[in-house]
């Protein structure tokens, strides 16, 4: 399944003439696993949805295999990644831990922050020495977000 909202970024400061990669990854915010609860009111015969809540359910799930998912279009130039919004809309998650199709695999009922990377593809014959240098993680606490298989509230 693709991600939603889709992640999507504004880019500036880049040499327009180098290259880089840009990439992402997840990581769990908490230890812990989550249920929702719904709260709802009664409506003539049937309930009304009213609001809806995460509580703790336990200690979280083992961790899933790390993966990172590399824009499809990495890499690419400083110039080509700042002229437009960058959007990672073919990012698939999934749950499903036997996953071969190179999915982010998380946990479900669990809380994850996104992480945004950008890499730079340094030409030097010695780049290694210099990976500490060449990439730039960032992290937008407002994108944190739980990973659910299917939604309790019937207007999503």
């Amino acid at each position: 399944r693709r991600m939603f909202p889709t992640f999507q970024v504004k880019i500036f400061g880049m040499d327009p003439m180098a290259d880089y990669m840009l990439l992402m990854d997840f990581v769990p915010v908490d230890d812990k696993r989550y249920r929702q609860v719904t709260f709802s009111v009664p409506h003539g015969a049937w309930y009304a949805f009213h609001s809806s809540s995460w509580l703790v359910a336990g200690k979280a799930d083992p961790a899933t295999p790390g993966r990172v998912h590399y824009h499809p279009d990495s890499p690419a130039k400083g110039a080509q990644w700042m002229k437009q919004i960058v959007s990672f809309d073919k990012l698939k998650l999934t749950n499903n831990l036997l996953d071969d199709n190179g999915h982010i695999i998380l946990n479900s009922m669990h809380r994850y922050q996104p992480r945004f990377h950008v890499v730079y593809v340094d030409p030097r014959k010695d780049s290694e020495k210099y990976a500490e240098e060449n990439f730039k993680t960032f992290v937008f606490e407002e994108t944190r977000f739980t990973a659910v298989t299917a939604y309790q509230n019937h207007r999503v």
